[in-house]
């Protein structure tokens, strides 16, 4: 969180400008308009300043600045100084203290020039901009805090200098005036239609870690998974559910479904869980790709337990195979139940083998038929089973209809982020 700032002096050379001046010479009244002379007097020093300022002119080009410095002073004891020759000697100054890294001096300097009409509004916008970056630069965070307010006042909309107050209220340990200010900085991204960067969401999380704010956290971590689908992203976000202390068991098969839809499985007896679970829900075919899946991974078939796990392979296989003949008898019996529970449970097991028109349409006349213990999991099921048909879109109107307070919503909200 402690990286430096893009925002640098690098560019302020170029934004002070030329250190050559203007030369007002005594006799310059009778050779010009009394309106000409006038403006010229604006934006000129009088005529026994220029050797001082061409001598600190040389100095600066050898790079001599302590002695450039001495020569600033040597002006600034000049008496009765126009606005504009005191800017031009704090000109001098800035372009040594920018050049020496003294950005004190250089922060005094721009202060006396950014009150003057000789800087016009974009510079002045340079120079405070280069003095929040230097101040954070520098780890003096609260003056880069009051400059980039400062800036902001001026023109809200740069992005970079909203980064950058988050990072030093972060620094500052103002941890809610920084998840405050990315919140704002999320709105804004959200309103433009635009990404919010991964820098920004990860600070956002730090934030809400510092806070021990979880449901803050929680929700920063599916902005994560959703622009940035890292697998840890995920695991940290999937093994938040069933901690949940109203989190039904009988929806651990769905949460082992996402976990497995977005490889989040890490160890084999993972997948000999969500076998089971799938084999108790009379649904061997997906106890079988379950199977398949964790030898795939090199999860299932090796280690200790290779032989227990070749034992539950075979079962799984003769059980799928099983069911595949008495799919039409079961659709049957389903239908001639007095409840749609079983047209529900058969809608999925047409899913899961490759019917999906079929098993969709099953389902839905089961959530008609009613009398179901569980509607929101029926209907949760039923987002699942568009999203393998293909259908997105469908998926996605049904979840976010889904209410449940028993784990449904938390597993539908997340299958919205599954790519």
């Amino acid at each position: 969180m402690k990286k430096k700032s893009s925002i640098s002096l690098a560019a302020l050379l170029l934004a002070i400008g030329s250190a050559s001046l203007c030369l007002m010479p005594d006799h310059a009244s009778a050779q010009a308009p009394a309106s000409a002379t006038a403006a010229l007097k604006q934006q000129a020093v009088r005529a026994e300043m220029g050797k001082p300022f061409t001598e600190i002119e040389a100095l600066i080009k050898d790079k001599q600045f302590p002695q450039a410095l001495e020569k600033i002073k040597l002006l600034d004891a000049f008496e009765n100084k126009t606005a504009y020759e005191m800017f031009s000697i704090d000109r001098m100054r800035a372009v040594v203290a920018s050049s020496t890294g003294n950005n004190e001096l250089l922060a005094n300097a721009f202060e006396s020039m950014i009150k003057t009409d000789f800087v016009t509004a974009a510079e002045k916008l340079k120079y405070i901009e280069g003095m929040a970056g230097a101040f954070y630069n520098e780890k003096k965070y609260d003056q880069s805090k009051q400059w980039t307010l400062r800036y902001l006042a001026l023109d809200n909309s740069s992005i970079p200098m909203h980064e950058l107050l988050a990072r030093t209220l972060y620094l500052q340990e103002d941890y809610v005036g920084a998840s405050k200010e990315l919140n704002q900085q999320l709105l804004a991204d959200d309103q433009a239609n635009r990404v919010p960067s991964h820098d920004k969401l990860h600070l956002l999380i730090s934030c809400y870690l510092k806070l021990k704010d979880t449901t803050g956290y929680t929700a920063v971590l599916e902005r994560m998974v959703a622009h940035y689908p890292k697998k840890e992203y995920w695991a940290d976000l999937l093994y938040r559910i069933p901690n949940k202390p109203n989190f039904s068991e009988r929806l651990r098969l769905d949460w082992y479904r996402l976990m497995l839809a977005t490889d989040s499985l890490e160890e084999a007896p993972q997948y000999v869980e969500m076998t089971e679970l799938a084999l108790l829900a009379g649904l061997p075919v997906e106890a079988k790709k379950v199977v398949d899946a964790g030898y795939t991974a090199n999860m299932l078939g090796v280690g200790k337990d290779a032989a227990k796990h070749k034992q539950l392979r075979d079962k799984v296989n003769k059980q799928a195979a099983d069911d595949i003949k008495s799919m039409e008898a079961g659709e049957a019996a389903a239908k001639a139940a007095k409840n749609g529970v079983g047209m529900v449970n058969m809608g999925y097991n047409y899913v899961i083998n490759a019917q999906a028109a079929k098993g969709i349409a099953l389902i839905e006349q089961g959530i008609a038929k009613g009398g179901l213990k569980a509607p929101e999991e029926a209907k949760l099921h039923l987002g699942m089973a568009y999203l393998q048909a293909g259908n997105k879109a469908k998926a996605a109107e049904i979840f976010k209809t889904i209410q449940g307070t028993d784990g449904t919503a938390d597993l539908s909200k997340l299958w919205l982020l599954v790519r």
